[in-house]
């Protein structure tokens, strides 16, 4: 399933110029492109780490800053790395395969392993709607006041109006561009108020494990090396028809900085923490604390400056986890692989119930809960992982953009990675 040698024309849409340029790479002939031609190619990968960078993300970040200062920035910068080849995974096969990913392992690896591969992402995206919708009342409501249930429920029936639209990938892709650059300032920013430890920080990159703080890794990795969010990648460059010869530039304008950018913020969260909570020795268990995280520091500027982080991770995500679960949980049923299908749209509509009903629930202790939700997420990761590094290897669908060694050696780590967090939350379960 080679690519042609023969030079093609590249397309005029979305600012590319009908310039030739051969690509011996493997991924097709390259299309020399305006700006505006590299900005269309952005988005999968930003929806794939809005989804990741939820309140999940950010509350984890906040109990590791403020319970041990900047010790485990490790763990961001190497989930970070993984999840990129990962993502990159993900994203030559949406390139190579005429089917959907799911599809492709019913076709080559049984139905029944397709069909557990879709229920797995359902159940995972099913604890992420948990973190989403908590983070999304306790944002908007530290912002404007109220309850913040209340903001739960408006947050989620919004969420529901926006997937209602004809063209949701579309729409989705959009919005989550826009919140994505607007999460960015607000965390820089709120770097910028905390001056936090540039020294230590760097000497956090240094892999270390302070005691007690294995749940909190496991956690950590759930958030940040999340396979779910790569295995729907190629979803994204389906819904948006991309090409092989669109590789190099998708992975350059797409796959990196929409994989670093959740990372880099993360990293922020954590150094705020540490700088403003473990400055004063306090944590953020409670929902009191979180709120709280920079008023010690920046007075109720602080405060507002973290809570638009909150929202807009929070609303972000639970946007991608449920157009996400619906599209992949409607393709193991055979249903259609696109997020605008009968089927997607009520599975996702199912996500969006669940997360709001066990926030209604559970309001003694939402913080726990998110750690807890976001740690279980482990446990059906390796499957998925498994599986993607089993199909990115297939000669027979993915031709010359099948993995070479190096891919499979990051590969390899990644699972390692991921299964011994499977084991070690296993272990805490039991004990």
């Amino acid at each position: 399933m080679s690519e042609p040698n023969n030079v093609v024309v590249a397309s005029s849409n979305y600012g590319s110029q009908q310039r030739p340029v051969r690509n011996n790479n493997g991924a097709g002939t390259r299309k020399r492109r305006t700006f505006l031609g590299y900005l269309a190619l952005m988005g999968p990968a930003f929806v794939v780490g809005a989804w990741q960078f939820g309140p999940g993300n950010l509350t984890t970040a906040v109990q590791a800053g403020s319970r041990y200062g900047y010790s485990l920035l490790w763990v961001i910068a190497i989930s970070t790395i993984l999840m990129i080849f990962f993502t990159d995974m993900s994203v030559r096969f949406g390139l190579s395969s005429p089917s959907s990913l799911i599809t492709a392992i019913k076709d080559h690896l049984g139905k029944a392993t397709g069909i557990a591969a879709g229920f797995g992402v359902f159940g995972i995206t099913l604890m992420f709607s948990v973190g989403n919708a908590v983070g999304s009342g306790l944002g908007l409501s530290m912002v404007f006041g109220g309850s913040p249930i209340l903001w739960t429920v408006i947050c989620t029936a919004g969420v529901g109006l926006i997937l209602a639209f004809r063209n949701v990938y579309g729409i989705v892709e959009k919005a989550l561009l826009v919140i994505v650059a607007l999460m960015a300032v607000a965390f820089i920013a709120s770097a910028v108020i905390a001056k936090p430890d540039w020294y230590q920080s760097a000497a956090g990159l240094v892999p270390q494990l302070p005691a007690g703080s294995e749940i909190l890794v496991v956690a950590l990795v759930g958030t940040n090396f999340s396979i779910n969010a790569a295995f729907y990648n190629s979803y994204g460059i389906k819904e948006n028809a991309r090409s092989r010869a669109d590789y190099r530039d998708i992975t350059l304008v797409d796959t990196i900085p929409g994989i670093v950018a959740p990372g880099i913020m993360t990293a922020l969260v954590i150094m705020v923490s540490a700088a403003v909570l473990g400055s004063t020795g306090s944590q953020a268990g409670t929902i009191n604390g979180l709120a709280a995280i920079f008023e010690p520091l920046a007075g109720p500027v602080g405060t507002v400056i973290f809570a638009l982080g909150l929202s807009g991770a929070a609303f972000s995500s639970m946007i991608a986890n449920a157009t996400a679960g619906g599209t992949m949980m409607s393709d193991a049923l055979g249903k259609g692989s696109k997020s605008g299908s009968p089927t997607a749209r009520i599975v996702t509509g199912l996500i969006l119930a669940f997360g709001l009903l066990v926030t209604l629930a559970f309001q003694s202790s939402p913080v726990g809960l998110i750690v807890i939700a976001q740690s279980l997420t482990v446990l059906i990761a390796p499957l998925l992982g498994v599986l993607l590094v089993l199909m990115a290897n297939n000669v027979h669908v993915m031709g010359e953009l099948r993995n070479r060694w190096w891919h499979n050696l990051f590969g390899l780590l990644g699972l390692v990675a991921i299964i011994a967090s499977s084991v070690r939350l296993i272990s805490v379960l039991l004990s």
